[in-house]
Parts: structure tokens; sequence; C-alpha cells
């Protein structure tokens, strides 16, 4: 594709808000190399330039219940059906998960999200979350969200009413690719939840974790998947290898592979939040800065489920940065 191409796609999307990639277009886009791939990320900035604030958002999440996790997702680290090197306890009370959430505002979050592992929460848990999230919202500013597995509308229902404004669900990967992944549950149990949570008025957020394995037409795919779910964000993993697990000698994405791949969701979700989370540091290296001209408008900054992120300050000043060169003050 010439670099002419790029820039006629990205000036439809500009002027035709009804424009939409195709996925023959995604899929020529996907093939960019060299030179080519800055002016796509370049463009890719245009486009969330356009459609979305200049303020760059900040997520964080708290490990609420670690371990034991009865599905055997390969990536995952608190997997039963793994042997990894991995702290495991159930959940958390109010009180600590409160704790967290005031340190995590103080040092610069705007979204707060519990995150549990298992397939599902018992009713009894649920309570105990939203009791949390009430009391986060009493005590702070921050936006509470959760990633409590597998819900039923009954559940949804009752965490909105506490107070829970955005509920996360990663499909993982592309439907085509997931039985590589996961066995122990459906694709279509995942999208169940994802609607069960709109239906009960929470935002969801649901992306999926790159370099498992999949190939460019995949994450396409899953792209595509995530327009057509209407997703409000979509937040983007990158592998990091865990010992102990089934893709603990998968090799890593490189830096360009991973910004082009950011690009390309941009390009097919021009109106939606997309958040760059675990697994960044590894990939990116000393490109993580460059995750924003790609066309991410969020990042995830402090420590991941099972792994530790970059230092908060460094994460704050490169956002910064960023936003005093957008005029952002």
């Amino acid at each position: 594709m010439s670099n002419k191409s790029i820039f006629e796609i990205t000036e439809k999307i500009l002027n035709d808000h009804t424009y939409a990639v195709s996925e023959q277009e995604a899929l020529i886009l996907s093939d960019l190399a060299g030179d080519d791939i800055i002016d796509f990320l370049t463009c890719a900035n245009r486009i969330t330039s356009a459609f979305l604030p200049k303020e760059i958002f900040t997520c964080t999440i708290i490990n609420a219940k670690s371990g034991h996790c009865s599905q055997d997702c390969a990536f995952c680290a608190q997997s039963a059906h793994h042997k990894t090197d991995i702290r495991t306890y159930p959940l958390l009370n109010k009180t600590k998960m409160t704790a967290n959430a005031m340190e995590m505002e103080k040092s610069g979050a705007t979204f707060f999200s519990m995150v549990t592992s298992g397939e599902r929460l018992t009713d009894a848990e649920i309570e105990i979350i939203c009791s949390a999230t009430a009391e986060i919202k009493t005590t702070t500013n921050l936006t509470v969200c959760g990633s409590l597995g597998m819900l039923t509308k009954q559940q949804a229902q009752t965490l909105k009413l506490s107070g829970m404004t955005n509920y996360h669900h990663n499909l993982e990967t592309a439907e085509s690719f997931f039985d590589q992944i996961c066995s122990t549950h459906t694709y279509a149990e995942d999208i169940e939840t994802l609607k069960a949570a709109t239906a009960s008025g929470l935002l969801a957020c649901s992306g999926g974790i790159l370099g498992i394995g999949e190939s460019w037409a995949q994450r396409i795919e899953l792209a595509f998947t995530l327009k057509e779910l209407n997703v409000k964000r979509i937040p983007i993993n990158f592998l990091t290898p865990i010992p102990g697990t089934r893709l603990e000698h998968q090799s890593p994405l490189g830096p360009m592979d991973a910004l082009k791949s950011i690009a390309l969701f941009r390009f097919i979700n021009p109106q939606t939040d997309i958040t760059i989370c675990g697994g960044r540091e590894h990939t990116l290296k000393d490109y993580q800065s460059w995750i924003f001209m790609a066309g991410a408008n969020g990042v995830m900054i402090g420590n991941y489920l099972t792994t530790r992120g970059r230092d908060i300050q460094m994460d704050r000043k490169m956002i910064d940065i960023w936003q005093r060169l957008h005029g952002v003050n």
C-alpha cells in the first residue's frame, strides 16, 4: 500500500463519520512495513485527535482475588492448570480495596478496577464488591470498574446500583483462535457477559491480549468483533510469557508490530477509547511513549495482576510530555 492510500483512508474516516474501514482494507494496512508504518501511526493519531478528548486517561487495577482459577487460559499465571510462582488469596475485604483505591487516586489514576480470578463470583462475593464500590465512590473521585468474570443479569444490575460504572471482560482473542487459548468456556459465554453488563447500564470494556500466536487476520477479527459489540473501551495487552504457563516460550511481538496493531484497532474503532495495559514494558521497551501516536488515548499505570508495572512517576511524566505537546495543561 502506498502512503497515498493510507492518507485516503484516513481522510474518509475524518470527513465521513459513517465511513467504516473494511476487513480487506484492514488486511492491507496490516501488511505495511518500513517508513509506511510511521505514516500509519501518524494517521492513527490524527483519528484519535479528531474523535476523542486530548487528555490521556489513566486506569489502575487491584488483584482483589488471586489464583486457583478453574479456567485454562494459556497465558494466565492464575490458572489452576498451570504451575506458577504467584501469591494466591481469597477476595480482599472492603477496607483493603478502598485503601488501595485512595492510594492510586493520589498516584494519578482516574479509573480504578477490582479484578478477581476465577470463572465467576458468588452472590456473597458480589455483595462485598458492591460494598467496596459504594465506599470508593464516597471517599474518592475515581470511576469504579469491575472485572469479575462471568455475570448474571441480576449481578450486573446489583453492581450498577452500587455505583460501578464500567465492566471489564476481555474476549482475549478472535473467536477463530479462541479454542487454541481456552477450552473451559466458550466465546459465546464471554459475549453474553458483556451483553448482560450493558443491558444493566454498565459500560462495556473489552479487548484482548496480543502476541499469543494469533495471526494479523485474527487481530483484525477481534477488532471488528469489539466494534460490533459497541464496547466503550478497548484494553490492549501484550503477552508477557510467564514460566509455568503454556505460552512460557512464546516469542514476544516486536515494538513496531505492537504499535501497528494499536493503529489497526484505532482505524477500525475510530471513536472508541483504547487503553494500553499489561505487557507494554516487555514488548515496547523504549517505544512506550509511541502508544499515543499509534492511537491509544489511555494507559494503565501501576502494577498488573501478577507482574510489576513501570514506575508510576515515569508514566506520569510520559503522559505530561505528550499532553503539553498537544496543548493540554
